[in-house]
């Protein structure tokens, strides 16, 4: 996996006018600076500018970038200072880990007796709070079932601490705790099929944000809301819902994801100049906020995240070129060496928008390569799953009607809404 950042700013600003890299090196070559210096920016150069590769392109450079947009490089996600390291990707402890270490955290003598004392002793509340973070962590790769009961398990044990002894700030923060909590637990319903005990948790989850005035944790409600409208396929809703959120999220994770949320709705309504503009405010506040000590947690945004995004944004809005080059990078971003993701989800969404390029080339082979290679990933949201390779299947049926492989891929895709029907999501394997 790259141990780069990605410069999602700068991606934004060529995407949203709809350049090619080599386009888009040809007009820096052609300012005024690049006249003058002779500049040789080509194609490799800013793919290595948005890949992170480069943070401080040389003076003439940032220049030139600045003349073709009427934004200092800052602005464009460059950074001058050295970057110590990547977190985006891999930190200390691996998702696959982290309901482990959850499991430990509780497993601790002065945590257990606090729960069952329905007391809160000190620490304990930092205690609840990192076990939180801990399974939030886990969402990317635990499979949904099992993060569903120990969340649950949580939530049982935390509702017991709320009718003890607590401060007024104590009972706040624990509030705050249980509604990541809930709302976790309604990410994991929508992803078994489980809708209305996902809408539930999505309600309890807004109305502990509310009794506190939390807007970050309001934002996620109504995040929520509008991924259950883009599912469902009630597009207007999405931006709705979106918009909504935004007004409450503030500066924050939540507001980039809901701003992505907003730009799939148009994406899927077909309003390519909207959508473009939602993708481009994402970045900006992505870019303005710091870089998350651990990426891999449900509810960060982290920059390989509005790859992922624009990818599903391009493939819907059908600008196969730009579709390809976001889901191929998202892959190459969460797949190790050993041919394992940190993402599974994420590259699952990737596949299925490349099968979808290469149906619309006539590239059968190759599509349903991409759409099965979705379907034998382990972690699996089967809800988004099911959507998504709907999308793949309608475009193989329209285009190959009942060839022996399109209908591999469709008996395949049936097998898998069944599942999500009946709520066995074991039939996919």
């Amino acid at each position: 996996m790259p141990e780069n950042i990605p410069n999602v700013r700068l991606r934004a600003w060529r995407n949203e006018h709809q350049l090619s890299r080599a386009e888009m090196a040809d007009r820096i070559n052609a300012t005024p600076i690049g006249v003058a210096e002779r500049l040789a920016c080509d194609e490799e150069r800013v793919r290595r500018w948005e890949a992170g590769e480069v943070r401080w392109p040389r003076s003439p450079y940032r220049l030139a970038l600045t003349q073709l947009t009427g934004l200092q490089p800052v602005a464009l996600g460059f950074s001058s200072s050295k970057q110590a390291g990547s977190r985006l990707i891999e930190t200390a402890v691996m998702p696959i880990d982290a309901l482990k270490a959850e499991a430990d955290l509780y497993g601790t003598m002065e945590l257990a007796q606090q729960l069952q004392a329905s007391d809160v002793g000190n620490g304990t509340l930092e205690a609840l709070a990192e076990a939180v973070d801990l399974l939030c962590r886990a969402y990317p790769v635990v499979p949904a079932a099992t993060l569903r009961d120990r969340t649950q398990k949580r939530l049982a044990q935390v509702n017991h601490l709320l009718a003890g002894r607590l401060t007024l700030d104590q009972h706040r923060e624990l509030l705050v705790i249980t509604g990541w909590l809930t709302a976790l637990l309604g990410c994991v319903h929508y992803d078994l099929g489980e809708r209305e005990e996902a809408e539930t948790a999505r309600r309890a989850a807004f109305e502990m944000g509310r009794q506190v005035g939390h807007g970050e944790l309001m934002g996620w409600a109504h995040e929520m809301s509008a991924w259950f409208a883009l599912v469902e396929g009630r597009y207007e809703d999405v931006v709705t819902a979106a918009r909504m959120g935004q007004a409450v999220a503030g500066t924050s994770s939540a507001m980039v994801q809901l701003t992505l949320q907003e730009a799939r709705g148009f994406a899927r309504i077909g309003d390519r100049r909207e959508a473009d503009r939602a993708l481009t405010r994402g970045a900006e506040v992505l870019n303005s906020l710091s870089m998350p000590d651990h990426p891999d947690h449900h509810f960060v945004f982290d920059h390989a995240k509005w790859m992922f995004y624009a990818a599903t944004c391009y493939t819907w809005l059908a600008d196969d070129d730009r579709a390809e080059e976001h889901a191929r990078e998202t892959i190459q971003m969460h797949t190790r060496p050993d041919g394992t993701s940190n993402a599974p989800m994420r590259v699952a969404d990737a596949r299925i928008d490349l099968g979808i390029v290469h149906a619309r080339r006539g590239e059968l082979d190759a599509a349903v390569d991409q759409g099965m290679a979705a379907f034998d990933i382990d972690r699996r949201s089967l809800t988004d799953l099911v959507n998504r390779a709907g999308d793949l299947d309608r475009v193989l049926r329209q285009r190959y009607g009942r060839e022996a492989l399109a209908e591999e891929f469709h008996e395949r895709f049936v097998t898998a809404r069944r599942a999500l029907t009946i709520r066995r999501p074991e039939l996919l394997d």
